[in-house]
C-alpha cells in the first residue's frame, strides 16, 4: 500500500508521543488532538467554496457569520455559524457558498500555505511523517499508530507532502496528523472536524496570524471540538438531542 507514492512504514514508534500524550489529555479537547506540551495552538479554519466558472473561490466563516447574523469568536462552530447542522452536507446558502468546509479533508491550498510558514520553523522540513485514519479497503499487513478511537497508516518523506492528496482519484483526503523528525510543531485535522489544529512555539503561531488567506484563531488546550462547542451562537434547531 502506498500513498502518494511513498510506501506506509512498518514502524509507527515515531508517532508513540502522540499516542502518549492524546491517552492522557480529556476527549474532545484541543489537548486531546495537539499535545498541550507546545507553547501555542491556532486553529485554522477550512474554507467553505464558491462555484464562480470553472474556479472554486474560498469563502471564509467570517463572511459566512456576518451574512448569516452569527458572531464570529475562537470557539465558533459551522453549525452555530450557518444556524444549521444541514449545511454540513446536504444543502448550502448560495450566491454566498455551495460547498461546505472540507471535513477531515485540509485543502490543498490552505495546507501549502501552512508549508511555507513552518517549514522554517523546524530543523527537519525534508524528514517528516504523516499519518492517514485507518479506514476503506482494509490493510492487514501494515501496522497501524494507535490513537483513542483513532488508527493511523504513517508515511515519511518532506514536508510538501502534506499539501498532496492520500487518496486515490477522484478522492482526496489529506494527512490527518503531520510533524516534522524534530517535533518543532504539529498539525491535526481530525476526521470529524473542518477545522485543522496546529502546535508550535509561539513565534511559530504567532506567523499564521499574518499569512494572507489563513482564517486563524488561537486556540487553548482545554478547549472544547465538538460541534456545541460554541456557547456564544444559537445551537441550530436541528442539533443533535435538540
Amino acid at each position: 500500500m502506498q500513498f502518494t507514492g511513498r510506501s506506509v512504514a512498518l514502524d509507527t514508534s515515531a508517532g508513540i508521543w502522540l499516542a502518549e500524550s492524546a491517552a492522557s489529555a480529556t476527549p474532545a479537547t484541543v489537548a486531546a488532538l495537539v499535545p498541550s506540551s507546545f507553547e501555542a495552538v491556532a486553529r485554522v479554519f477550512h474554507p467553505a467554496v464558491r462555484y464562480v466558472g470553472d474556479d472554486d473561490v474560498e469563502v471564509p466563516w467570517a463572511s459566512v457569520a456576518a451574512a448569516n447574523g452569527t458572531t464570529v469568536h475562537p470557539l465558533m462552530q459551522w453549525g452555530s455559524v450557518t444556524g444549521a447542522m444541514e449545511y454540513f452536507e446536504n444543502d448550502d446558502q448560495s450566491p454566498l457558498w455551495h460547498g461546505a468546509p472540507a471535513r477531515g479533508h485540509l485543502p490543498a491550498p490552505v495546507a501549502e500555505r501552512l508549508v511555507a510558514v513552518l517549514s522554517r520553523w523546524t530543523t527537519t522540513p525534508d524528514v517528516c511523517w504523516f499519518a492517514v485514519a485507518q479506514g476503506g479497503a482494509v490493510i492487514t499487513d501494515h501496522p497501524t499508530l494507535s490513537l483513542p478511537d483513532r488508527e493511523y497508516w504513517l508515511i515519511n518523506g518532506p514536508i510538501e507532502l502534506a499539501a498532496q492528496n492520500m487518496a486515490a482519484e477522484p478522492f482526496e483526503q489529506s494527512a490527518n496528523l503531520w510533524w516534522p523528525a524534530d517535533r518543532a510543531w504539529c498539525v491535526v485535522t481530525d476526521i470529524d472536524l473542518v477545522s485543522t489544529y496546529v502546535g508550535g512555539s509561539a513565534a511559530c503561531i504567532a506567523e499564521l496570524f499574518a499569512v494572507d488567506g489563513l482564517e486563524v484563531v488561537p486556540a487553548a488546550p482545554g478547549q472544547r471540538t465538538t460541534w456545541d462547542a460554541d456557547q456564544v451562537n444559537p445551537t441550530p434547531p436541528d442539533a443533535p438531542d435538540s
